[in-house]
């Protein structure tokens, strides 16, 4: 897929798509990028943390300051090995109601698993996206994924409780 002549409209709407073309054409290829070790798969997944690293937070501060009233604390774990023997980088927001009604934080989460070909994103409870990220464009491209992942994450952490643990939404009723 080609957008070198193609409008930045056109550019971000496709990005999605050539996403998912270059994960596709890991899973025909048996790669991961360039890499087709573990090793090599590793360590272009740390690569890609680091690029995610500023559009995760960018997200989840919009989360924070338009929806938890500045509430929220935000926390990165960087990449660290998984119970599997896998890899994975979490950024989360938490917030008092949040905390207090005892579920999850809005979750991003960069993983590969120790029995995945390649990594992917997903929330705490939202799943699975591609992650095959290369390029600082590429980790720019993310920022609707993550947006999404993080919209759907807050959709259903209020389902598994009720709206009152969104601050913007309580204190909007408070001035009808």
């Amino acid at each position: 897929m080609t957008t070198k002549n193609a409008s930045p409209e056109a550019v971000e709407s496709t990005a999605h798509l050539e996403a998912l073309e270059r994960h596709f054409g890991d899973l025909r290829d048996g790669t991961h990028g360039d890499a087709v070790s573990r090793q090599g798969k590793e360590r272009l997944f740390h690569d890609a943390v680091a690029l995610l690293d500023p559009y995760a937070r960018e997200v989840l501060r919009e989360f924070d300051r338009d929806m938890l009233q500045g509430t929220g604390t935000l926390e990165a774990t960087g990449v660290g090995r998984t119970a599997d023997g896998g890899l994975a980088a979490l950024w989360t927001l938490s917030w008092p109601e949040q905390t207090d009604a005892g579920i999850q934080p809005i979750t991003l989460m960069a993983h590969y698993g120790r029995g995945f070909h390649h990594p992917h994103l997903r929330g705490a409870t939202v799943a699975e996206w591609p992650l095959n990220v290369f390029t600082e464009e590429q980790a720019a491209a993310e920022v609707p994924t993550l947006r999404a992942i993080a919209t759907a994450d807050l959709h259903n952490l209020v389902f598994q409780r009720d709206f009152r643990i969104v601050p913007s939404v309580v204190a909007g009723r408070k001035g009808e």
